[in-house]
């Protein structure tokens, strides 16, 4: 789905869900009249669902591209999002302590719910007889029979219902298997069959540079109105998925997306770091420090924090700040900690196990050499040895440091004690600085509170 049809469907459904919403909230409050005195808690709870709905729908990618374009995907993931809002509305409920009319709120539930039903199925009717008809679907050959083309075929079987394969087209020394599909004939058969069976697409799987008749054969073939497409094989030198931009009209194959490489998406993460850093030192540690260093002076000799450089963007050096919960020793800037470190005092072993030791590391954020979400930092002496390990260890490093990260709310964090733990940890960390977005920031940032909560086994 092309980048600008996905935003006006985005809207269209995410405009649709909030009208049927809001409309509904409007109709009841003005039909039910024993409501109409209490208008401020009532508009409260209009807020609290609107922002309920779109934060599971959020959490739920309901308005994703991926999902507006498989319906399956779409109608499981608005059930989903709308069972999580109904909790969270709720718990709102529960907490607030206001005596809402039982009726308004299952009206409210039960018509929101019939509603996003309702559109949900019309969708799915509407897309049915589309697909029915043909009327978007589309014939499709492929020239060529090799892995790349299998490949190719079976993403589309899988997730494009509105493609109809034909069948491939190879010569038959190429072919020493039985194939999914039937094997239609030659390659240099394949313009013909196209032009009389009335196939709309052929795409190619073979390397131009080797066959200098597959250029021929797009020319015929959009002569006949038949969309001729090239599939290159790009890991026959890449051997990953590889991403392509444009410089004009040059494509670049990038090895990676990344998001945080354009200045608008750096200037929103520096923002949303400002804010959330400000407001932490601001209503926390601005009591708290004074707390828990009186009692780190109480607890054991030495420092109230333990400042040490580590690894930072681009593998620059910058000294970390953290409450200091080991005793004063020489090995602090080599040796990992352990889950029952002789070293660990009683007070840092209550600070680990509640990440309160890492609080420090706000004012690294409000300074700018760390950021709130991002991979952890690592000492440098683990830099070098990890690097040595893993070769795509050292990618971490193209963006800041963060105070919690992807890795550490699904477990990957603290002592490594297996190479297998470091590789989940750095496929994290690849991962969100390939999928960075300010709500992924923030969806990390609720997780890590609810982690913390909840308690994890390899925080010590």
């Amino acid at each position: 789905m092309k980048s600008r049809t996905a935003n006006i469907s985005r809207f269209f459904f995410i405009g649709m869900d909030l009208f049927m919403l809001n409309s509904l909230h409007l109709v009841l409050v003005n039909q039910l009249q024993r409501i109409s005195g209490n208008s401020y808690e009532y508009n409260l709870f209009f807020l609290i669902s609107n922002m309920s709905w779109l934060f599971t729908a959020y959490a739920n990618a309901v308005y994703a591209p991926d999902t507006l374009v498989y319906i399956e995907f779409f109608v499981k993931r608005s059930i989903k999002a709308f069972a999580f809002s109904i909790f969270i509305m709720l718990a709102f409920i529960f907490i607030y302590n206001f005596d809402y009319s039982r009726l308004f709120v299952i009206l409210n539930f039960a018509g929101f719910g019939l509603g996003i039903l309702i559109t949900r199925l019309f969708f799915m009717l509407v897309v049915y007889f589309m697909r029915k008809g043909n009327k978007f679907g589309k014939r499709v050959i492929i020239l060529g029979y090799n892995e790349l083309s299998k490949r190719l075929v079976n993403y589309f079987v899988e997730r494009n219902r509105n493609i109809s394969i034909e069948g491939y087209f190879e010569d038959p020394q190429q072919v020493s298997e039985l194939s999914n599909f039937p094997i239609l004939g030659k390659r240099e058969d394949c313009l013909s069959y196209a032009i009389e069976n009335k196939i709309t697409e052929i795409y190619s799987t073979l390397p131009p540079e080797e066959n200098d008749y597959v250029y021929e054969l797009a020319q015929v073939a959009e002569m006949n109105m038949i969309r001729f497409k090239l599939v290159p094989y790009l890991q026959l030198f890449v051997n990953r998925q590889v991403y392509i931009d444009f410089v004009a009209d040059i494509p670049i194959l990038s090895m990676r997306a990344e998001p945080l490489e354009e200045i608008t998406a750096r200037i929103q993460k520096r923002i949303f770091d400002i804010i959330i850093s400000t407001l932490v030192i601001t209503l926390l540690l601005s009591w708290l420090i004074p707390i828990i260093a009186l009692l780190i002076k109480l607890n054991s000799k030495g420092p109230v924090f333990f400042i040490q450089v580590r690894s930072g963007k681009n593998n620059m050096p910058f000294r970390c700040l953290k409450f200091r919960t080991l005793k004063v020793n020489k090995e602090a800037d080599s040796k990992q900690v352990t889950q029952n470190d002789v070293r660990m005092t009683k007070l840092g072993r209550f600070l680990r196990k509640s990440n309160f030791d890492e609080l420090p590391q706000f004012l690294n954020v409000l300074y700018g050499n760390m950021s709130i979400v991002g991979p952890r930092p690592h000492m440098l002496k683990h830099t070098q040895d990890f690097s040595r390990l893993l070769n795509s260890y050292m990618i971490r490093h193209f963006v800041k440091p963060g105070v919690t990260g992807w890795a550490q709310v699904h477990g990957y964090r603290g002592e490594i004690k297996k190479d297998e733990q470091l590789r989940k940890r750095i496929e994290h960390d690849i991962w969100y600085l390939e999928n960075w977005s300010l709500w992924l920031d923030l969806r990390i940032v609720f997780l890590t509170i609810w982690v913390t909560i909840r308690g994890d086994k390899n925080a010590y």
